[in-house]
């Protein structure tokens, strides 16, 4: 699961460069404060070539997160579209993540924004399955000792770069005890989601899903499985979850952008359901992957193709 900018063709700024020339001072106030904001999207390869998943929404998104950042990007909405399809056109990839950037590009000491440049910056790279082999055979989780951020902290639907300081302690307290990856709950206790992740609980043949109420990023991933797994015939219960629904589970899986559908085999070291990838998991999983790959007519509509 490594990915690389410095060989690859960028977009910085209104102009395509080559990555290894995308650089910035190292006292700009983004690395400092950690004030950038981004989105995470995928372009699969299709019979019709390369194709971007909803790429509509995540550039909406994308442009919702600077609003609430008061950061004006100088570029619309369309543009930004349409400089992402060109960049995977002038990279040639069939398949790759996409990762639209935008910061205050501006190395003068001080934690006000007003007035300083803003930078948007897109790449395009290969990227395979972000937790392996285990994306298939199921990852272990710990339920995290870090709570997951409210929105009275900070903006839990913005993509900002500083909100994931919260997730990276939360993976790292669990790799480094042996685990793949983490669960947090949020400040009232319920569950939230992973460190990039949204989560979702199999119980007696309907998908459990944590709410807004939990302090989840309101995934677009997410929102596609509910829709296509209503769609065939598998509905989806929003609501509080508590920790121990976790340990009663008859499935559990990961979604997003890069994890896609990723089983979660065991929480804690307690099997979820008899330690497999449940039926219903595999299903979904399927199913996701016909509509990115422009198998599925029902759902073309969520592809934009790459020509």
């Amino acid at each position: 699961m490594s990915a690389s900018h410095s060989d690859s063709i960028v977009w910085l700024n209104g102009k395509f460069v080559n990555g290894s020339k995308a650089t910035v001072p190292i006292l700009t106030h983004s690395l400092q404060y950690g004030t950038g904001m981004f989105e995470g999207i995928r372009a699969y390869a299709t019979p019709k070539g390369p194709a971007i998943f909803r790429l509509d929404d995540h550039v909406k998104r994308f442009f919702n997160t600077a609003k609430m950042k008061s950061m004006d990007l100088g570029f619309t909405q369309k543009q930004v579209s349409e400089v992402i399809i060109n960049t995977v056109k002038r990279n040639g990839l069939d398949s790759c993540y996409i990762r639209p950037f935008a910061f205050f590009d501006d190395n003068r000491i001080g934690m006000a924004t007003e007035g300083k440049k803003i930078s948007v910056f897109i790449a395009a790279v290969p990227f395979g399955a972000y937790f392996g082999s285990k994306k298939t055979n199921g990852v272990k989780c710990k339920v995290s000792s870090w709570r997951r951020i409210n929105s009275n902290m900070l903006p839990v639907q913005a993509k900002s770069s500083g909100n994931y300081v919260n997730s990276v302690m939360a993976d790292t307290e669990a790799t480094e005890l042996g685990y793949d990856s983490a669960v947090l709950l949020s400040e009232g206790g319920y569950v939230s989601e992973g460190p990039a992740e949204n989560i979702f609980l199999v119980k007696n043949s309907r998908l459990v899903t944590p709410g807004v109420e939990s302090n989840i990023l309101l995934g677009i991933t997410r929102d596609s499985i509910i829709s296509f797994a209503s769609y065939n015939g598998i509905m989806t219960d929003e609501r509080l979850v508590r920790r121990d629904e976790l340990y009663t589970a008859d499935e559990m899986f990961f979604a997003g952008t890069a994890a896609e559908i990723t089983p979660i085999t065991s929480v804690d070291g307690k099997k979820v359901g008899d330690g497999k990838v449940g039926k219903i998991t595999s299903k979904l999983s399927s199913i996701y992957s016909d509509i990115v790959s422009g198998k599925e007519r029902e759902f073309g509509g969520w592809l934009t193709y790459v020509r």
